[in-house]
């Protein structure tokens, strides 16, 4: 379980970008209690579905690796379910890679849904 010497330090980083209404990357990140050293942090914005409202989209969800299985992610990702309720959103996504064994266990751990059905498209420019 989390030492509550990590419990407190999570806070959200405004960009001037954000605080001029532009769209909206949000970063919540983890902090050592003796330092201002980053160890974890987790990327994310707001969009919306057509067909189910508005949802947190996390782009990234990154824990150093001298701090994993400390209960980082979990603080995180709990902080992040949390907004989620407080704002009334629909739900929360994400993608993984087939092959992220560590991370399909870890979001297995909160009885996620793990789609195997969209396939996933882009364009590089």
């Amino acid at each position: 379980m989390i030492s509550d010497k990590y419990a407190a330090p999570v806070r959200e980083i405004e960009t001037e970008e954000q605080m001029s209404g532009a769209d909206q990357f949000q970063i919540r990140e983890e902090q050592k209690e003796s330092g201002e050293q980053v160890v974890g942090f987790a990327l994310y914005y707001i969009r919306y579905s057509t067909w189910k409202g508005q949802r947190l989209y996390l782009e990234d969800l990154l824990v150093t690796d001298n701090m994993r299985g400390k209960g980082i992610g979990h603080l995180l990702f709990d902080r992040l379910i949390q907004e989620c309720r407080d704002k009334k959103f629909s739900g929360m996504m994400w993608q993984v890679l087939d092959w992220n064994e560590p991370a399909i266990n870890f979001y297995k751990k909160y009885n996620a849904n793990m789609d195997g059905e969209w396939i996933n498209g882009s364009l590089n420019f």
